[in-house]
């Protein structure tokens, strides 16, 4: 589930803001993914394909440690998993409850996963962060998964932050969180989010400069064809 080299040069240096605004121009305005935060200071931004799982509320009779061995499980998802996905998880928001521990997270990372996204907790946090795998969360708690969430499946639509997300829909995440592109409209934002870049690049030198806002940002007519003159010269 690597995704093409040329599509991830085309999102160089394009932040998850940058996204959020491109799909807002296009109508959509629910695709940041609330509550995840990266684990820790200073995780390098990913870029990839979504491997959805889904919890729902626990329920006595299945949420128990048996169901861990269960041919329906958070570890038969895990060996599921292509290299270069990264992992959306529905927790519904539960924080009181780690979904995945170290030893869940040191086999994502040795089966080539680029990240774990979820709405939900960790567990195990050093464990977690020795593993390296790159992880936005709401945080940590010790409890169990089966403390207070069923596991029902994988590779299906989610909803994960209040934000839908469906298989192959593409996921970058950076410090401000996580942005689902939805997998049809990848080529398109990839493009308009480029360009974007650049020519926020060039309003951010002119500000240096000290230009006024007015005008220049949003760009009226007089700045779009000064940034077009300068653009033509790169």
């Amino acid at each position: 589930m690597t995704i093409h080299p040329e599509l991830a040069k085309a999102f160089e240096g394009v932040t998850t803001a940058t996204i959020t605004t491109v799909l807002l121009k296009k109508g959509l305005r629910n695709v940041w993914m609330r509550g995840t935060k990266p684990i820790r200071p200073g995780l390098k931004r990913q870029i990839g394909k979504a491997f959805t799982l889904r919890f729902v509320p626990a329920r006595e009779d299945l949420a128990t440690p048996a169901s861990w061995a269960s041919p329906i499980s958070t570890r038969a998802a895990i060996e599921a998993m292509p290299e270069g996905c990264i992992a959306v998880v529905d927790a519904m928001g539960v924080t009181d409850a780690g979904i995945f521990g170290d030893i869940l997270c040191a086999r994502m990372a040795k089966r080539g996963v680029s990240a774990l996204i979820t709405d939900g907790v960790v567990r195990d946090v050093a464990g977690v962060l020795g593993t390296n795998l790159p992880v936005w969360c709401q945080g940590v708690a010790a409890p169990a998964s089966v403390a207070g969430l069923t596991f029902v499946g994988w590779g299906e639509p989610i909803g994960c932050g209040g934000v839908a997300v469906f298989p192959d829909d593409l996921i970058v995440v950076d410090d401000d969180g996580a942005v689902v592109i939805p997998a049809a409209l990848v080529e398109a934002v990839a493009t308009e989010a480029a360009e974007q870049e650049r020519q926020e690049a060039w309003i951010m030198s002119e500000v240096d400069k000290g230009v006024p806002l007015p005008g220049l940002y949003p760009p009226n007519a007089v700045t779009k064809a000064r940034y077009d003159a300068w653009a033509k010269g790169q």
